[in-house]
């Protein structure tokens, strides 16, 4: 897996604390640096994280499913987009409160890396390097977050969905990517 996929799985996986902090930007009457900050590292330092901790997970069983590698990969991330897809195209509200407070950044934290999970379990069947992965993860949705406040403090709802359709429909692409290379395709 080279760096441009890398770089479109980071930007897929940062979709959701993007749209998670237009939220939170709704939410606020003021966004201040500090609120930036707070959602820049929460975000940005749990997506990196998780994909770690899938990658190092994997080990354990990749002897069972180097087989069929390919097909997890496509399988995960046609789901985690699908889903990312769906919730853009229902429109699903999630409700941010205006809190920063360490248990609501947890919280927000986990819930939208937990799909980084699954994508650490990607870069170990397709045999990517996580030490870039994890910081590229890390750092894009880092700066995208505090922008995501911005977008939402600014000009409101309006970009949420379009960003969770976006992030979705570049993962499901790069499922069918790596299915067509396990099939021989490409």
């Amino acid at each position: 897996m080279g760096i441009n996929e890398l770089a479109l799985i980071a930007l897929g996986m940062s979709m959701d604390a993007f749209a998670v902090s237009v939220c939170k930007g709704l939410s606020v009457r003021r966004a201040e640096p500090r609120h930036a900050l707070s959602v820049g590292l929460w975000f940005g330092g749990f997506q990196g994280l998780m994909p770690v901790i899938g990658f190092a997970l994997t080990a354990i069983f990749a002897s069972y499913i180097e087989a069929v590698s390919s097909y997890v990969a496509f399988v995960l991330l046609a789901f985690i987009g699908g889903n990312m897809v769906r919730e853009a195209l229902r429109g699903e509200e999630e409700e941010v409160d205006d809190s920063f407070s360490f248990r609501t950044m947890l919280t927000l934290a986990i819930a939208t890396s937990i799909d980084a999970l699954a994508v650490g379990v990607t870069l170990r069947l397709q045999e990517a390097d996580v030490r870039i992965a994890a910081p590229l993860i890390a750092v894009t949705t880092g700066v995208l977050s505090p922008i995501g406040l911005k977008v939402g403090h600014a000009f409101g709802a309006k970009y949420r969905s379009r960003a969770e359709l976006a992030g979705g429909v570049v993962l499901i692409g790069l499922g069918v990517k790596f299915l067509l290379e396990g099939l021989g395709v490409l």
